[in-house]
């Protein structure tokens, strides 16, 4: 065993016990910091790989950005995952019969193995351009239309997280567009008329002097 295979089970191992604990942590806190080590793990194996680009777009766009949304998202809207956990046992009979069918389903397609075939070499012009070009011209290219369907599944997985957060409160302030825009110039301002009174403080020191 070389270096390079030790240092996969090490940081597949890590990634596995880190993906684990996002989804049995009490805290949503916690579960969002070993989500954030699961995305360091899985951008370390992607470097064993030579996927540089891959690794280094997980670090910056997951771990430097989403991740730390994710936390304030987490912080500032102080959700109460006692309320959330409410019925667990009660559904777990059902999500345990998921999971035997989902594992078996994949036995039954990886116990046949993966028919991998040695790649084609590449031209020594586009040995040239790197690994980050090769990628966009192969995916603005061959796969343009899986990429469609990420985003749109993304703009979907958008619209649900807003609907989530979206909850009644007593406090909370909101704004009707439609009476703004039906607002008049007279309901905006009223006009007052008042007689002049002078403060009780000036008119005892009149009254001094």
């Amino acid at each position: 065993m070389n270096i390079t295979t030790a240092l996969f089970f090490l940081f597949s191992a890590i990634l596995l016990g880190a993906s684990f604990r996002v989804i049995t942590a009490k805290s949503t806190v916690h579960a969002a910091l070993f989500l954030v080590l699961a995305f360091f793990n899985a951008s370390c194996i992607w470097m064993l790989l030579k996927a540089e680009f891959l690794a280094i777009t997980l670090v910056l766009v997951y771990v430097g950005a989403v991740m730390v949304l994710f936390l304030f998202v987490v912080m500032m809207l102080d959700s109460q995952t006692d309320k959330v956990r409410q019925g667990f046992w009660k559904h777990l009979p059902l999500a345990a019969v998921v999971g035997v069918v989902v594992a078996l389903e994949m036995a039954a397609v990886l116990m046949g193995g993966f028919q991998v075939s040695q790649p084609a070499a590449l031209p020594a012009e586009a040995l040239k351009l790197g690994n980050s070009k090769l990628l966009g011209v192969a995916i603005y290219t061959d796969y343009l239309y899986p990429l469609q369907v990420a985003a749109v599944l993304l703009v979907v997985a958008i619209i649900a997280a807003i609907a989530l957060t979206l909850r009644e409160r007593k406090d909370a302030r909101w704004q009707d567009a439609g009476q703004q825009v039906r607002v008049k110039a007279k309901d905006r301002v009223r006009l007052v008329k008042m007689n002049a009174v002078k403060p009780a403080q000036s008119q005892k020191e009149e009254g001094a002097a």
